[in-house]
């Protein structure tokens, strides 16, 4: 199987990919899903990121498809846990209580629930999946891609895969460098778009901090200390000019005041807000489950190390394991794989910090039972298969989002986000950017609940390339509201509904746009025949996103 020919070829498996191969498939196309890892689900799954959600995801204000995943992982639990009744009750089930989502969970559980998705699909001969296989080459005729070559990892053979339609799904926008798709990487400049807090000057080499997550529990009185990382010392003295101590301490920077905080790993809610750092973004709580005791999750008053249930998993996506020395994009081989293992000696060095120096509330120091959970993410070191990557190449796009169409500031006493015509699916988030490789802080800004155009989906001359993550037509400021992890399901969705349109009406996408007609037909099928929202009612599309609640708004109990 050294040479493939499909209708539609999606390459990368994050949570974009996934959506556009199933949308694809089930609208009648034969569909190659590639993936570089051997877990589909990206920043959800490889990357271990607990979702980011906005507080009507479990509503009819969210795509019907990414709430039946987030209902498949719900239900893994309820089959396969011993959970405990009022948790296997619950409609909005939490498994970890992580307070940063309404759904805190085991990356595996993601990837067992993407599997049973697709399930029906590979069964019927509408999709292959091909794991651990890498884009290498792309060849073209003029403006149209017609085929990419990929290196698999199990013998090192090149695969060559024709389609009609190429989805560049992948992490950093791969496809976009190698087939010479018109893009842009970092930073625009405010000379360019105007943007209130975009940087004067464009710095393509301004990317925001990447983070390589691990997972870890705590077993009080056991040790567990790991080896000390090369780089240790180097991280125990840096201080970035931007950061108000050594990234290997409980104090960082609150994104929204740029004020100092001061956060421990076990603590109470202190006066300042700050909450511990356990129950961040914990993934599984022991108490809900019957086969263990622990402490009551609460996510108010005092946590002793002592009361964490032996099965509490957290997983570790904390400001002081964001790695802002070198970019990823725009650099050599060299200073990439250097970043990346900079990346990964940080999160190294930051556990073994915790493990032997850090402050402990009761006056002692370190926490050597603290231990990393590499079954958790499957890999032979403890940390992610992938790092979190907060940035990507971008289209130039026919259309572009910027801060004026959806930031609360830069409307201008304009009430709610801009309502685009082309609409084709909708998201809600902050615009949130972590600090960058350019020195540059946290850029945290509030918004509205926006739309997705189609135009941000449409490259300026490649005919059967789209984008389906976070390489779409946004800006390095609007790429802070629409990366996360519900809205790049629905750009999947929606791409993969619009190059099975292309091939039922053997029209190109942009003409779909083009034609207010066709654009109107396109638009009533993901509507009608997929269920998926394309615009927020006046009420909402109006109130400021906010910092959004740990248990999601149920405005519709029937739509979960």
């Amino acid at each position: 199987m050294s040479d493939l020919r499909c209708d539609v070829l999606v390459v990368g498996g994050g949570l974009g990919g996934v959506a556009a191969a199933l949308t694809a498939a089930q609208l009648g196309a034969t569909v190659v899903l590639t993936e570089e890892t051997d877990w589909l689900g990206g920043q959800l799954t490889s990357q271990a990121v607990p979702p980011d959600e906005h507080p009507w995801i479990e509503s009819r204000y969210s795509s019907p498809s990414y709430r039946r995943l987030r209902r498949k992982i719900r239900d893994y639990y309820r089959r396969n846990y011993p959970l405990r009744e009022p948790a296997a009750a619950d409609l909005l089930l939490n498994p970890g209580l992580g307070y940063v989502s309404p759904l805190c969970h085991e990356p595996r559980v993601a990837v067992a629930a993407i599997d049973e998705m697709l399930a029906p699909w590979r069964a019927f001969g509408r999709l292959t999946t091909l794991m651990r296989h890498r884009p290498a080459a792309v060849s073209c005729a003029g403006d149209r891609v017609e085929a990419v070559s990929f290196d698999r990892h199990a013998d090192g053979a090149r695969v060559n895969i024709a389609a009609d339609y190429v989805v560049d799904a992948t992490e950093l926008g791969d496809l976009l460098e190698l087939a010479g798709v018109e893009h842009v990487i970092g930073a625009e400049g405010q000379d360019e778009t105007g943007e209130p807090h975009a940087a004067p000057h464009a710095d393509p080499l301004d990317q925001q901090a990447i983070s390589w997550c691990f997972p870890i529990e705590h077993r009080a009185g056991e040790n567990h200390l790991t080896d000390k990382p090369v780089g240790y010392d180097d991280w125990h003295t840096t201080v970035a000019p931007f950061w108000p101590g050594p990234q290997l301490s409980w104090t960082d920077v609150e994104p929204i005041s740029l004020a100092r905080r001061d956060r421990f790993i076990f603590d109470s809610v202190r006066e300042n807000g700050a909450r511990d750092l356990w129950r961040y973004r914990r993934i599984l709580a022991s108490h809900l489950f019957d086969h263990h005791g622990g402490a009551d999750g609460a996510m108010a008053g005092p946590v002793d190390p002592a009361e964490i249930g032996e099965s509490d998993i957290t997983l570790v996506n904390w400001p002081q394991i964001d790695y802002w020395e070198l970019p990823l994009l725009g650099v050599d081989a060299q200073t990439r794989e250097r970043a990346l293992d900079r990346a990964r000696d940080l999160s190294l060095s930051f556990l073994y910090w915790m493990q032997t120096e850090a402050p402990r509330v009761d006056g002692g120091h370190g926490y050597p039972g603290l231990r990393l959970r590499p079954d958790v993410v499957d890999t032979a070191d403890g940390l992610a298969k992938m790092p979190y990557v907060r940035e990507a190449r971008r289209i130039k796009a026919e259309f572009t989002v910027v801060e004026q169409h959806v930031g609360v500031d830069a409307r201008g006493g304009l009430a709610g986000s801009e309502v685009f015509d082309d609409s084709v699916g909708i998201g809600s988030y902050r615009i949130d950017l972590h600090p960058s490789t350019a020195g540059r802080t946290y850029v945290d800004v509030d918004c509205y609940p926006f739309q997705i155009p189609l135009g941000a989906l449409l490259p300026v001359r490649v005919e059967n390339l789209l984008p389906a993550a976070k390489n779409v037509g946004t800006t390095h400021i609007t790429n802070g509201c629409y990366r996360l992890h519900p809205v790049e399901w629905s750009i999947g969705e929606a791409v993969g509904a619009l190059v099975a349109e292309s091939l039922t009406r053997g029209v190109p996408p942009r003409a779909v746009r083009a034609d207010r007609r066709r654009l109107a037909d396109f638009q009533h099928r993901l509507t009608a025949g997929l269920g998926v929202p394309l615009a927020w009612p006046n009420e909402i599309r109006t109130t400021s996103c906010g910092r959004h609640p740990a248990r999601p708004q149920l405005i519709d109990a029937t739509s979960t």
